[in-house]
């Protein structure tokens, strides 16, 4: 969107808006490098400190501390306005108290976009949070984070990396620092101190990042007779649909075939459509998949919308508690719709939707502008969702019994 710049109203809506309610609720410093030269070109004419008409709140009090800082921090070179400005909207953001609303500096941003790309330097695990607490949603397969140990529902106490000087207790931090704290080039180290789910005490895990490219879908043909299809799924991203079409190509190829497994174990989710466009594979044309609930109480249904190509199969969906967002959505809508059995753990219980808005310069806001309910109206936030077979895998054997489980269901 092209915007025509009236100083004045930038400066009213800018400072007396966003940074004013930010710093009043407890701005910190972010630093964003995409606000700079517009923000600082305001800055060098008079500050118009006039309360919009349409806001009622004293502003008075972030005047008193913009004020302050400046005629007596000792250090005026820290006094950088732009960046006191994008610290100060990430306050604003985390006042909200809903860890999934959050404004990403461009930095940040870069990381999310890579993320669901699928190819990035790091340890290869998902955060977010339980009853308020940072925790490991799930750690991708194979990677480095799950060879050391990490487990999905790890509660994440510290993060240490001596090289870039960072040493962080993650009760006082946010969901995109804890991931700028954690990511980092590929062989160089991070240590987490974990509490396993469950555990009284913690444990410390030094972990090598690696580089990390990780395909979101993968097809094995298992079972005794080898034909039954088991459908990997690690995330919901930008490739997704590409890589489930040819799965499905393959399934279809293979005229055997007796079910499918749709294994989302340790899948964090991604984009809410390609959860969409995969249920609707498993249904007819014009079946509910998802159900949005707005702030206002509406209800959008969102529909499958192309011919099921996989609705003669019968399926089963493998979770656990590192299931979380679109691999709820998914598992839910295929036993709310076709009664597949869910096998495994209880899922991770992500019910809300974020949309993605992208901020000239690069910067980024995730904002929850909804809830989202399986077809029989069921919210999972916090709550996950219960499978109907209830089987866990012993740590002490390499046999996945969660998967011998859902092959029996084909019996």
């Amino acid at each position: 969107m092209r915007v025509r710049l009236n100083f004045r109203k930038v400066r009213n809506f800018i400072f007396g808006v966003i940074v004013v309610f930010a710093i009043f609720t407890g701005g910190y410093y972010l630093g964003a490098q995409g606000y700079k030269a517009e923000i600082t070109k305001a800055l060098h004419v008079t500050i118009n400190r006039q309360v919009p008409p349409d806001k009622n709140a004293d502003f008075s009090l972030f005047w008193q501390v913009w004020d302050t800082l400046s005629a007596k921090y000792y250090d005026k070179t820290k006094l950088i306005p732009s960046e006191m400005v994008s610290g100060a909207i990430g306050g604003m953001v985390s006042a909200l108290g809903d860890p999934y609303t959050m404004y990403l500096p461009p930095k940040e941003n870069k990381v999310v976009g890579e993320d669901l790309k699928g190819s990035f330097e790091g340890v290869g695990i998902e955060i977010g949070y339980r009853n308020t607490r940072l925790a490991v949603v799930s750690p991708l397969p194979g990677s480095p984070a799950e060879k050391a140990g990490v487990k999905p529902g790890d509660y994440i106490a510290h993060i240490k990396d001596e090289k870039r000087n960072i040493d962080l207790g993650a009760n006082a931090i946010l969901l995109n620092e804890a991931v700028q704290a954690i990511r980092g080039p590929a062989g160089t180290k991070v240590t987490l101190t974990l509490i396993h789910d469950g555990a009284d005490a913690p444990v410390i895990i030094e972990i090598t990042r690696a580089k990390l490219n990780v395909p979101s879908v993968a097809l094995n043909f298992i079972g005794e007779a080898k034909n039954i299809a088991h459908i990997r799924l690690s995330k919901f991203g930008a490739e997704t649909a590409s890589e489930w079409d040819k799965a499905v190509s393959e399934v279809l190829k293979k005229n055997d075939t007796a079910g499918i497994i749709i294994d989302v174990r340790n899948d964090p989710g991604g984009y809410l459509q390609a959860a969409i466009d995969i249920a609707s594979d498993f249904v007819p044309t014009g079946t509910v998949i998802v159900i949005q609930q707005n702030g206002d109480g509406t209800k959008v249904e969102f529909k499958s919308q192309k011919l099921g190509r996989l609705q003669k199969y019968k399926a089963a969906v493998l979770i656990n508690g590192g299931s979380a967002s679109a691999s709820e959505i998914l598992s839910g809508a295929l036993r709310d719709t076709r009664g597949f059995k869910l096998v495994g753990d209880k899922s991770f219980g992500k019910g809300t939707i974020q949309e993605p808005i992208e901020i000239p310069g690069g910067s980024g806001l995730h904002v929850t502008t909804a809830k989202w309910l399986t077809p029989k109206l069921t919210w999972v936030h916090e709550k996950g969702l219960e499978p109907d077979v209830n089987i866990a895998n012993d740590e002490k054997t390499d046999e996945d019994e969660q998967i011998k489980a859902a092959i029996d269901l084909f019996k």
